[in-house]
């Protein structure tokens, strides 16, 4: 059957179309808008919260970085990022990706998207190109609202380490900026797992507690050195490796390490849910 004059499979769903479709979304204009109202909500609980010293910080690097936090912009922003990147930015994360295709499903607008007809392959690329964006612009959103509320409140000095001695500003700023790449990199993982379910489900609630269920798994699992080399394998093993950042001179053999299997898991992830939506029945 040949093609109808003038269609074009390249031309179906633009990618600015889709990009301002999401934006139209609640969601997407709730979880960048709080990306810029926790550094917020840190800097109020700083100014009155008072000096805590005496009750503890939990000990090891992440207490050290609350110390650290109010000693200039560079620092406040390393906290904000410090305290995402556990949950908060996963949780993002996984709602940027895990959401797209599913929610057209439960809609019941996926079949009339293939109907038009977008390619399987173009609407999923789509989907996914917009999804990564979003979730990147979420990261920058966090970072630079960090560095800039910071910055005002307590001024342009060394990013402190808590493994060695302060880093130059100049010098800072590149690491930080290292750190929030790094992060970039290793949140792949959560959305390659959120795109595959996303894929899987008609559920978008589904699709996207399912990934940061599984990721929190893979966290506690990493606890476990009972398990030894095993937890090698675990895409959250080098989820901190950042760390190594902070040190002097930085110790970068894990931040390799972590970057290249959270490349692989999500190159293995979007890889299955390309193979199976393209074999899929679309019925809603």
């Amino acid at each position: 059957m040949s093609a109808v004059t003038g269609y074009r499979p390249s031309a179906t769903l633009p990618i600015w179309a889709e990009v301002r479709r999401q934006a139209s979304r609640r969601r997407t204009q709730l979880a960048l808008g709080f990306m810029v109202l926790l550094p917020l909500i840190i800097l109020v609980a700083f100014e009155f919260g008072g000096n805590n010293d005496d009750d503890g910080n939990g000990g090891g690097a992440f207490g050290s970085l609350v110390d650290l936090a109010t000693s200039g912009g560079l620092n406040f922003a390393l906290f904000c990022l410090a305290v995402s990147a556990g949950f908060l930015l996963v949780v993002v994360v996984a709602l940027f990706c895990g959401d797209p295709v599913a929610s057209e499903a439960s809609w019941g607008s996926l079949r009339y998207l293939l109907a038009i007809p977008v390619p399987r392959v173009r609407l999923l690329a789509v989907k996914l190109v917009v999804a990564l964006g979003y979730s990147l612009v979420a990261l920058l959103t966090l970072a630079t609202t960090g560095l800039l509320v910071g910055t005002l409140r307590y001024g342009w000095h060394p990013l402190g380490s808590t493994i060695a001695a302060a880093v130059p500003p100049g010098q800072g700023l590149l690491r930080l900026l290292g750190i929030v790449a790094y992060l970039a990199v290793i949140m792949l993982v959560v959305a390659g797992l959120a795109f595959l379910l996303s894929v899987l489900t008609d559920a978008a609630l589904g699709a996207v507690g399912g990934a940061v269920l599984l990721w929190i798994l893979s966290s506690i699992l990493d606890q476990i050195t009972a398990l030894g080399s095993v937890r090698y394998l675990l895409p959250t093993h080098f989820s901190d490796a950042w760390l190594g950042l902070l040190s002097t001179p930085p110790q970068v053999d894990d931040l390799v390490k972590g970057a290249i299997a959270a490349i692989c898991y999500a190159t293995l992830f979007w890889s299955l849910a390309f193979w199976r939506f393209t074999r899929k029945d679309i019925t809603s």
